[in-house]
């Protein structure tokens, strides 16, 4: 047993230096990966809906999270979150920050196969949650699979009820699936990297201290075509 453990804590030192590494020379790429998981899925016919789209404060994108990660079964993604500005989340999607996934096993993933996640933050309580701290889903906040399609209805139980809203896709399924347990948290190496100062995730996108970086243009133009205005429940 002991000479097992040695063996995954070797594998993960091999690990987690890389994680640690490329941040500053992938987050450009990282934004750019997430635009395209966005457009994909807004584009695809059994999408996010988008009435569900315009009700949401924030929205959370982990583009290829990879379940083999931590070779002991456990998952790592690195994605971003913006909200919609201002104090009552009317204005514009704010300047993305960096943000991480951790957890166990999730139903979407085969093996190595990379999932791209979408979590929709439906209100201002699940915003103030997921910009505090780390934070675990289902206990910090509670999260539901949410429903798919264009015109599924916004209206259900678990819908009003749900703080946060989350979506998988992996070979070319797209699903609501339930990630409790999961927890996410701000990447500050990430912000650190993109922005040039240590700034928290609440800075970056509640309180407006930077102006989206470039590789940020695509990602906005995209969600404010697809969801232009906040529309208040």
């Amino acid at each position: 047993m002991k000479k097992r453990m040695g063996t995954v804590v070797l594998m993960l030192a091999c690990v987690l230096p890389i994680v640690a590494e490329d941040k500053v020379e992938k987050v450009d790429d990282r934004i750019h990966q997430s635009a395209v998981v966005m457009r994909e899925i807004l584009g695809m016919p059994d999408g996010i809906p988008r009435d569900l789209l315009n009700k949401a404060d924030c929205v959370v994108i982990y583009p290829s999270v990879k379940k083999a990660a931590f070779v002991v079964g456990g998952s790592y993604g690195r994605g971003l979150i913006t909200c919609r500005r201002g104090h009552d989340f009317s204005g514009g999607w704010s300047a993305p920050a960096m943000f991480a996934l951790e957890g166990g096993s999730f139903g979407f993933q085969i093996g190595a196969e990379a999932t791209d996640f979408v979590l929709l933050v439906m209100n201002e309580s699940g915003s103030r949650s997921v910009l505090s701290s780390k934070v675990k889903l289902g206990g910090d906040a509670s999260v539901a699979a949410g429903p798919v399609g264009r015109d599924a209805s916004a209206e259900t139980d678990i819908v009003l009820n749900a703080e946060i809203l989350s979506y998988s896709r992996a070979k070319g399924i797209f699903a609501g699936v339930s990630l409790e347990g999961s927890t996410v948290r701000s990447d500050d190496g990430a912000n650190r990297a993109l922005y040039g100062s240590d700034l928290s995730a609440r800075e970056i996108v509640r309180e407006g201290k930077v102006a989206p970086p470039a590789s940020a243009h695509e990602l906005l133009s995209i969600l404010r075509h697809a969801s232009p205005r906040h529309i208040v429940k």
